[in-house]
Parts: C-alpha cells; sequence; structure tokens
C-alpha cells in the first residue's frame, strides 16, 4: 500500500472538515425528509441484492438526503467484500479513465485501497493516475456514506472522462472483465442537470433516467448528448452500465430532487438516486483454498 494518502480536497466546502461534524452531517442525510427519513437499520438481511447505485456528489445539505436513500439499501443488506467508485473528471485532469491506489483520507479516518481489484482493472484505457485525482470531488463526497454503510471499507475509485461512446463502453468492459467472480458494489457519481429552472431540469433529467432503467448504455449516451442535458457524470454512468449489460438486473429510481428543494433558486440541479438489483441473492466472494498446518 503507498504510504502517502491522498488528502480531502472539498473537506469545508462539500462537507464539514471535522470527523464529528462530518458523521452528523451524514445522519442528518438519512434522518431528512427528503431522504429514508431515519439512520440505516442495525440488523442486515443475510444476502445481498444491491449490485449497483448511481448517487449525486453535491454539498451534503443539497445532495446528501438523496444518496442517503441508496447508501440505506447497501447498509440493509450484507456488506459487499468491494467497492468500486466511478467519478467525473470535473477538471480535464484525466487522460482516459484514472484509477488511485492510494488510501483516500476522510475526516472519518481513511478508506483503504483494493489494490488486488486495482490491479485487475486497470488495463487500457484505465491506467494509474494519481495526479488527475487531487481536486477532484465526486468520488471523494461519496467516501463518508461508505463509511458509515459498510464497515472497513476498501475500494477501487476510478475517474472516467468524458469521451467516445466506445471508449466509455472499454471503460466499462475493463471494469466486467476485473470484477468477475468477486463480490462487488459498483457506484456511478453524478448529478444530472446544472443551473435550468427545475421544470425543465426534471423533463431533461426523466429523459436520462428512463435510459438508465432501460440499462440502454448507448441510449443514455445519444440522449445525453443529442438533448444538451448536462449531465456531469454521463462517463461514468455509461460505463457502469455497459460493465453491467450482461447480468440480469432490475433499476429502480428510488428519488429524483434538485437543489431547490432545500432553498429557493431559480435555477437548480437535479440529483437522482437509482439502485440496480438481483432478482435473485448475488453469490458471496470464494475464500480462497488453504491448505493444512497453523
Amino acid at each position: 500500500m503507498p504510504s502517502v494518502g491522498r488528502p480531502p480536497a472539498v473537506a469545508g466546502q462539500f462537507y464539514p472538515a471535522d470527523g464529528e461534524g462530518l458523521a452528523h452531517a451524514v445522519e442528518r442525510c438519512f434522518l431528512d425528509r427528503r431522504g429514508p427519513g431515519e439512520l440505516p437499520v442495525r440488523h442486515r438481511r443475510p444476502d445481498r441484492h444491491l449490485r449497483a447505485i448511481i448517487v449525486p456528489h453535491a454539498g451534503l445539505v443539497y445532495s446528501g438526503a438523496i444518496a442517503a436513500l441508496a447508501f440505506a439499501q447497501v447498509a440493509a443488506e450484507r456488506p459487499p467484500a468491494h467497492v468500486v467508485i466511478l467519478g467525473v473528471d470535473h477538471h480535464g485532469l484525466a487522460r482516459g479513465a484514472a484509477i488511485s491506489v492510494r488510501p483516500w483520507e476522510t475526516p472519518l479516518g481513511p478508506v483503504a485501497p483494493d489494490e488486488e481489484l486495482a490491479a485487475r482493472i486497470a488495463r487500457p484505457p484505465v491506467a494509474v493516475d494519481e495526479a488527475a485525482h487531487r481536486l477532484e470531488h465526486s468520488i471523494e463526497v461519496e467516501l463518508p456514506f461508505l463509511q458509515y454503510v459498510v464497515p472497513a471499507p476498501r475500494h477501487v475509485p476510478i475517474m472516467v472522462r468524458f469521451g467516445p461512446f466506445d471508449y466509455l463502453r472499454s471503460v466499462g468492459e475493463r471494469v466486467r472483465d476485473g470484477i468477475a467472480d468477486h463480490d462487488v458494489l459498483l457506484i456511478a457519481s453524478t448529478d444530472f442537470s446544472h443551473y435550468v429552472p427545475a421544470v425543465e431540469a426534471e423533463r431533461l433529467d426523466r429523459l436520462a433516467i428512463d435510459e438508465i432503467l432501460r440499462r440502454d448504455a448507448g441510449g443514455l449516451y445519444r440522449t445525453v448528448v443529442d438533448r444538451g442535458i448536462s449531465m456531469c457524470g454521463v462517463a461514468p454512468t455509461t460505463a457502469l452500465l455497459a460493465a453491467l449489460e450482461d447480468e440480469p438486473l432490475r433499476a429502480r429510481l428510488l428519488r429524483w430532487g434538485h437543489s431547490g428543494e432545500v432553498e429557493p433558486m431559480a435555477e437548480v440541479v437535479g440529483y437522482a438516486a437509482i439502485a440496480l438489483e438481483s432478482d435473485r441473492p448475488l453469490p458471496p466472494e470464494a475464500s480462497p483454498a488453504r491448505g493444512g498446518g497453523n
């Protein structure tokens, strides 16, 4: 494991910079009327059906309650052995899809890297690129929720730069091949329409969400590009859908909302929480065979 962790880029901006304040902020997201309205259950179901979630990444006061709806689903089941988070390249620092193998620091403590799984995924166009992650918030904002609902999580953060559909499909294929036979929860981090009236945000976002619910990676990409929808995370979401296209899953919208629900504003940012689930329990990861001896 690399000795130097990745420091937070947006602590004190998107969420509180101290551990106690951040823990309380995450709990307020779960308790919010726009979210679950209660803290996660203490007794998990023994099986796991949740394969992936799509969640927003704005400041917790704006989008955290909607993100909490998806993380409450994670908290209710057997925890996954691995987590892969696909994020946005807001700053244009990545050359393609950038993976990190460093521990990521949050005010709640470090989140350990999943180096073995990262090595399986890191094939072109996915490559280790720590510098690309230094300013990006879309993965970082999900980590406090992950720390709250998964005991000692280990994760693979992948920043997915926007590009042609064939490139995004190839990112999804690398993820699919890398996670094969592993007990993995996939997360795509995205907000939807940016700075448009709420009625327009809902109209446009529903077009994109409908493609996600159909689990159509190409349909989502074309809809967002052709309609000019300012969905910042279309790249990671397209890659996630491509990675899972052969699996028998159903997609379920947990909630759509927008920043204007928090305080009055003429132009809003849209948010959605979406779950991709299997009707059958997902198999736990097989333990490696052990020989005799001590």
